[in-house]
């Protein structure tokens, strides 16, 4: 059984664990994995990257163990998610020392998504608010997938300034653990912790400024696992579906709009670049510290309408259905407000030079 004071002192030694172990990847980073600035960087010093390795086997230890000594879930389920978010662990660590095709990364994460899915099921049954069930049978596989695969992908893409993605987990993470323990999960619980705990260990060296960056090795990780738990929890409670994307609401919402936007615009949608909401703000002149806050007390808002949707008030799910999408079209005013008052107008133009006066020359004499 898991008690309130062995959840934390599971989370403080966590915490200390992945903070001290980032200490030894930064020294290491700075030789071998070092991030120089080019033109769609937004930080201009070059800075190691990698860190969030300690993130993922901080919380790959931690699960392994907790799910050892309380077998919660059957262990071949245990031993697919390990191995499913070990496997995008893996081909990003690999990404971050030397860029990996898209075709080979993607592959990966869809093998991983169909290993998580062997595991533990997909989404059969999903509840909302306003509509009830929905029962979406063997249509719920390809969603499923798509989420999974999703979120990882978006989870990385949203890693761009300091502090955003880490501090994104720790809200995330802390929602899990109070999800987990409302709906008697005990390991989904635990993972939420031990990601909250991990996450806070390295933002302690990733808060703005920067000292180390997390990489792809952490950013697709806490993806993964972030798009795993609500595909896991719902198996029991449908209602955890979406919480948890309430959890990681402006991550999705950036990503989607952007990725939209960029679809439409016929842009390769799968090329680098710097058009997230979040880039765009940085771009005009925001500091990463306000902008990775912003993200924050966003991502702040969806947790308390997570917990009262599955707690059943009858209230929570309507305020969810109106706030979100409010909070969301506000975000995006905000945005072009923002990029607006602070873009610098153009240079005046530099005055037409006058033709020079052409003095008649008197005609020479013999």
């Amino acid at each position: 059984m898991i008690t309130v004071p062995l959840l934390i002192a599971s989370g403080v030694l966590a915490a200390i664990i992945a903070y001290v172990g980032v200490f030894g990847l930064r020294a290491w980073a700075a030789r071998r994995m070092l991030d120089i600035p080019n033109e769609r960087s937004s930080h201009s010093r070059p800075t190691p990257r990698g860190g969030g390795l300690a993130i993922v086997v901080v919380t790959l230890a931690g699960l392994l163990l907790a799910g050892l000594l309380l077998p919660a879930w059957p262990l071949w389920a245990l031993v697919g998610l390990l191995v499913g978010a070990a496997l995008i662990a893996t081909v990003s660590w690999f990404d971050d020392l030397k860029s990996l095709s898209n075709r080979l990364r993607f592959g990966v994460h869809t093998l991983a998504a169909l290993l998580l899915i062997a595991s533990f099921g997909f989404w059969q049954h999903v509840s909302l608010p306003l509509v009830g069930t929905l029962t979406w049978g063997w249509l719920g596989l390809p969603i499923t997938l798509l989420w999974l695969v999703g979120l990882t992908n978006a989870y990385n893409f949203m890693d761009g300034i300091d502090g955003i993605a880490s501090s994104q987990a720790v809200v995330a993470g802390l929602g899990w653990l109070l999800l987990g323990s409302m709906a008697n999960q005990p390991l989904v619980a635990m993972l939420g912790l031990l990601l909250a705990a991990a996450s806070l260990g390295f933002l302690g060296h990733n808060w703005p400024p920067a000292r180390i960056f997390m990489g792809d090795v952490g950013s697709a990780f806490l993806g993964f696992s972030f798009a795993a738990l609500p595909v896991i929890a719902a198996q029991t409670d449908s209602r955890l579906a979406l919480a948890g994307v309430l959890l990681v609401w402006p991550f999705v919402f950036d990503t989607a709009l952007t990725f939209l936007r960029r679809w439409r615009n016929g842009e390769n949608v799968f090329a680098a670049h710097r058009s997230h909401l979040y880039q765009r703000l940085v771009i005009a002149g925001a500091s990463h510290r306000s902008v990775s806050c912003l993200y924050v007390a966003l991502a702040a808002v969806g947790l308390p309408l997570a917990l009262g949707w599955v707690s059943g008030n009858e209230h929570a799910g309507l305020v969810a259905l109106l706030l979100v999408p409010l909070l969301a079209l506000l975000l995006v005013a905000f945005v072009g407000w923002y990029v607006r008052t602070r873009a610098v107008p153009p240079p005046p133009p530099a005055p037409a030079a006058q033709p020079a006066e052409v003095v008649p020359q008197a005609a020479e004499t013999q």
